[in-house]
């Protein structure tokens, strides 16, 4: 072999072993690409949660209210003093697009706004509304404050974290960065009372539920456990008789009541746009 050959060989050897060490390079650096956290939820704006505000404190909602506070006779109408604490907060819920595993997928989409409701014999319920921009309008009162209430143990728990729902198992959690901390109960059972990380509540929701998403086998045959279309908000049926009935049992967690439109579904149609939305039960 010539000295030209052996020079050539040897800047071969030399770009092959560069090419190698580039290739383990960008594998090595694949992993952390998945690792990384996902975008935060864009939070709704501040002209948002004011109107949102505003449609639940509107006097038309607090003599809804009333009614909704007065509803089993302990109570009379007028005596309910009904008022609103706090602002609005947002109320994500498990996305379907994280779920499925996309690519820079937020952990969870916003669902509604809910603010607090008092009665004046300390009775709570959560007024939410729908919309957007600085429309919003009351789509369901439900009894309790679960909204707002994890909303602020969120805020103390992971400050600056997304605070939300996964509806199938009614688990609460708070979400930031890498981390997601369980809430509620039912979020210990899922992750542990120490929560896991993002990665991991991906793989566990996947496995829960990614054969059960929109326009799924088991979505299409309206299966409980996975991802429906019940929660689409329609309007409610202005005739529908004032009537009172619990979701659930005894043994409700909540104690809840919701208004809804379905019909034999729910609780109160007082003549509010809907959504046919209830609180799960502990199991």
């Amino acid at each position: 072999m010539t000295t030209r050959e052996t020079h050539r060989s040897g800047r071969t050897y030399a770009r092959v072993a560069a090419a190698g060490a580039l290739t383990a390079g960008v594998l090595a650096l694949a992993p952390l690409a998945h690792a990384a956290p996902p975008p935060a939820v864009p939070a709704p704006p501040a002209a948002g949660l004011a109107a949102a505000h505003d449609a639940a404190a509107s006097s038309t909602t607090l003599d809804t209210l009333s009614r909704f506070f007065a509803r089993d006779g302990a109570l009379a109408k007028g005596d309910a003093k009904p008022r609103i604490e706090g602002a609005a907060v947002p109320v994500y819920a498990l996305s379907p697009d994280f779920v499925a595993g996309k690519r820079n997928a937020p952990v969870a989409t916003l669902e509604f706004l809910a603010s607090k409701a008092v009665s004046a014999d300390g009775q709570k319920a959560s007024v939410w509304t729908a919309g957007g921009g600085t429309d919003w309008k009351v789509v369901n009162i439900a009894t309790g404050d679960d909204e707002t209430r994890y909303a602020a143990e969120g805020a103390k728990k992971l400050s600056g974290g997304t605070v939300f729902r996964e509806p199938q198992v009614n688990a609460w959690y708070v979400q930031r960065a890498d981390r997601v901390l369980p809430l509620n109960t039912e979020a210990v059972r899922a992750v542990g009372a120490r929560g896991t990380t993002v990665d991991a509540y991906r793989d566990r929701v996947h496995k829960a539920y990614g054969d059960k998403l929109p326009g799924s086998a088991y979505a299409k045959k309206g299966l409980a456990g996975g991802y429906g279309t019940e929660a689409q908000a329609r309007p409610a049926d202005a005739s529908a008789p004032l009537a009172a009935e619990p979701v659930g049992s005894a043994s409700d967690s909540v104690g809840t009541t919701t208004l809804a439109a379905s019909a034999g579904g729910a609780a109160l149609a007082l003549g509010l746009g809907t959504v046919a939305v209830r609180r799960l039960r502990r199991r």
